[in-house]
Formats: C-alpha cells, sequence, structure tokens
C-alpha cells in the first residue's frame, strides 16, 4: 500500500474546495482569490494545477468531465473521493490540535538585533509598524466587504485570527520601540 505524501497548504485549500463542489484548477484559483485566501497560502494558478494533478496520483480526488470552451485549453473538473476527505480531515485535525514551530524569519532577526544601532533597530521597527498597521487596515476592510456580501463568518476565522496576532505584534513592537529609546531597556 503506498504511503500518501503529506498535504500540502495548496492542497488543503484545494480539496476544502472539492468539498463545495466539483471544480477544475482555474475555477479553484478564482475562488481561492475571491475569498483573499491569498493571504494564507501562496497561490498561482500552475503550482495550483500541479497541486491538484499530485492530488489526483495520490487517490484523494478524480477527474469527472473534461470540457472545450471555443478556443480554450481543455479544463478539467476534478472532485474529492472518499480517501480524500479523509486525508483532509486528518491533516486539519492534526494542525489545529498539534503546534508547529514554523522557524520565521522576524523573531531570529530580533535574536540579532543587538548587532546595529539601538536608534536603527527602533527606526527598521517603527518601519515594520507603520506597514503592520497597513496590513491591518486591509485585513479589516476585506473582512467587511466579505461579510457585506454574505460570505459566512465561518469562513472568515482565519482573518480573525490574523487580526488578533496583527493587534498583538503591534502592541508588542510599540513597547519594545518605546523601551528601547527610553532606556528601559539598554542597548
Amino acid at each position: 500500500m503506498a504511503q500518501i505524501k503529506p498535504l500540502t497548504p495548496l492542497g488543503i485549500s484545494a480539496l476544502g474546495l472539492l468539498i463545495e463542489r466539483p471544480m477544475h484548477p482555474y475555477e479553484m484559483y478564482q475562488v481561492l482569490m475571491q475569498r483573499h485566501e491569498d493571504r494564507i497560502v501562496k497561490v498561482r494558478p500552475g503550482t495550483l494545477y500541479h497541486a491538484v494533478a499530485r492530488l489526483a496520483v495520490d487517490g484523494l480526488v478524480e477527474p469527472v468531465s473534461t470540457e472545450r470552451d471555443g478556443n480554450r485549453p481543455e479544463r478539467t473538473t476534478y472532485a474529492i473521493l472518499p480517501a480524500g476527505r479523509v486525508a483532509l480531515r486528518a491533516r486539519i485535525e492534526d494542525l489545529l490540535s498539534t503546534p508547529i514551530n514554523e522557524y520565521p524569519c522576524f523573531p531570529q532577526a530580533l535574536d540579532e538585533a543587538h548587532n546595529l544601532p539601538a536608534d536603527s533597530v527602533v527606526e527598521l521597527l517603527e518601519h515594520r509598524l507603520a506597514l503592520l498597521q497597513e496590513q491591518l487596515s486591509e485585513l479589516e476592510m476585506g473582512v467587511a466587504k466579505a461579510l457585506a456580501k454574505g460570505i459566512e463568518p465561518r469562513f472568515l476565522v482565519d482573518a480573525d485570527y490574523q487580526q488578533v496576532l496583527l493587534n498583538a505584534e503591534i502592541r508588542w513592537l510599540g513597547q519594545l520601540c518605546g523601551d528601547i529609546s527610553s532606556g528601559a531597556l539598554p542597548w
């Protein structure tokens, strides 16, 4: 019995869409972009086609029809198989229940920030703060638009999580900049 490879983030998104209904990869791409899911998973049409092809090879999805619209290329519509539902559920359960250290770059930069002069660190962190505040504002506007369009709140739980994280980082960085600038944190 062949062992199924772990689902990639894009594979998880594709299977999640196929639970809703059969789709072809370009339709999946359009739905992901409409839902702004590119803020949580790297989405490119070509990589989505490859991800769906891999899911098919792994026996998690199957092609159900192929159509051609005019001069456009053929589009194969896929449906999720029972093994795909099991794999998706198992991966989501694992990701929800088990913390993983994903080794983001920012904590490493903080760890080495002592190698820069205090005023440079504060200037750089203030620049980061401004960008984070812009991200938060864009996210808040995106959520408001999605809700106004009737998107169910259960599809926006990740956006709520991201807002909480952004708010926490903004507060923490503001405090850190203040502590460095005031000398409360000796540099």
